[in-house]
């Protein structure tokens, strides 16, 4: 029986495959490294304990019922005051911020506010989702495939062909899944592309608007600053939606604490549509959100060592195939920047294994590398990338450290059985 077009074209999740793939060797009894989750294992990474605490507190003040469809005005403040002293950013929180159930509601609302059916809408991949909310509008794909020279990150150059007649310019940093972002003079120089774009159309032409994700803003490492298009360019204000939230800066990925901040007139139509949809925070979770974004000492407190803890692993792991690659396997690593994840490359394909099986192809170099290597990684091509990309997403998210030293070794005979 005939569906909807949307359900009978859209593609499944690559990842989710793979999910599947590596739980049922798991079931096996099977020791698994599994790093292909974008999600964080609360025995390795609890959420702040102070948050939790307010969780359960406004449980038993039984704060259990329908929150405002915007957010409760209590968090929004908390928002406007956590992003203004912490990025320098200024919002109204009655008119300039909405409250959501996590990220993923929200990049549908602004898909949906700003795109209508048949527009351009530009995006880098490997990117995550964009090409699956852009098929849901069936929107036009302009998209750009990226390069390791720019750390898998789009180039004013680049995007400065592809933005004329397009209406939304969907951008991430820091980026999932490379783990990198943009440099100050790199999204400055996208800024002012947008910004002359909007400028040579007419008042009767809809403007270019940028998505802006920045989930995981807080997560930045060494030498990396986190760089967002308004405090560079304040005139992109008018054009800037930024997508935000607990999910990846506290852990919190279960929690479902989202907001977007942008133009009142864009806020506003997008709060209607989450407000049909349904996708508001719980009321318990948003107060609790609330009493917690605004204790400073402790916020600061838990992000020290929660960062400290994620970098540790990234380098760990960095290290490890950087020695690989010096050993003379064909592998390479991005030096970690921010987020959760590490950019890795494992380039075997026309290698024969020990049984004489040809990997002729990127597929089976990932199938090998879980039989044999027990990694499970997420190739590129799974965000949008070549089909025979080399490149893969790592995710630390459920990482013991302890175990990284065995996982490398396991990586390296794996390497070492082909010819």
């Amino acid at each position: 029986m005939k569906l909807s077009h949307l359900a009978e074209t859209l593609i499944g999740s690559e990842i989710i495959k793979l999910a599947a793939e590596i739980k049922e060797k798991q079931a096996k009894g099977d020791k698994i490294y599994n790093f292909t989750i974008g999600d964080f294992d609360p025995k390795v990474f609890p959420i702040p304990v102070e948050f939790e605490q307010e969780i359960i507190t406004a449980y038993k003040e039984h704060l259990t019922n329908y929150p405002p469809a915007d957010g409760i005005a209590e968090l929004r403040q908390a928002v406007g005051d956590f992003i203004s002293s912490r990025e320098g950013l200024s919002y109204d929180p009655a008119k300039e911020i909405v409250i959501s159930c996590g990220g993923r509601p929200i990049i549908y609302a602004t898909f949906r506010t700003i795109v209508d059916r048949g527009e351009k809408v530009i995006y880098a991949t490997p990117s995550w989702n964009n090409n699956h909310y852009t098929h849901f509008l069936e929107a036009e794909h302009v998209v750009l495939q990226t390069t390791p020279e720019n750390f898998f990150m789009p180039t004013a150059a680049e995007l400065k062909p592809l933005l004329k007649g397009a209406t939304l310019l969907a951008l991430c940093s820091p980026q999932n899944p490379t783990g990198t972002a943009f440099g100050k003079k790199q999204l400055e120089e996208i800024c002012d592309l947008v910004l002359e774009e909007n400028k040579s159309r007419g008042a009767d032409q809809k403007p270019l608007y940028v998505m802006f994700d920045q989930m995981y803003w807080v997560l930045t490492f060494g030498n990396t600053e986190h760089h967002n298009p308004v405090s560079l360019r304040p005139a992109m204000k008018d054009y800037t939606i930024f997508i935000d939230g607990m999910s990846k800066a506290f852990a919190a990925t279960g929690v479902r604490v989202g907001w977007a901040l942008g133009p009142a007139h864009v806020i506003g139509k997008m709060k209607a549509i989450l407000s049909h949809v349904g996708a508001w925070s719980p009321m318990a979770e948003q107060k609790a959100a609330a009493r917690y974004l605004v204790q400073t000492e402790n916020v600061d407190k838990y992000l020290k060592h929660f960062k400290a803890e994620i970098e540790e692993r990234l380098v760990k792991i960095y290290e490890g195939f950087d020695k690989l690659k010096q050993a003379g396997h064909k592998v390479d690593a991005i030096a970690p920047q921010a987020a959760i994840y590490l950019t890795i490359k494992i380039d075997l394909v026309g290698k024969q294994t020990a049984e004489g099986n040809v990997l002729a192809d990127q597929a089976a170099v990932t199938s090998y590398i879980l039989d044999e290597a027990k990694m499970g990684l997420v190739p590129f091509y799974a965000f949008g990338g070549d089909k025979n990309s080399p490149w893969y997403r790592l995710s630390v998210g459920t990482c013991v450290k302890e175990e990284i030293p065995a996982m490398l070794e396991k990586l390296e005979a794996a390497l070492v059985k082909l010819k």
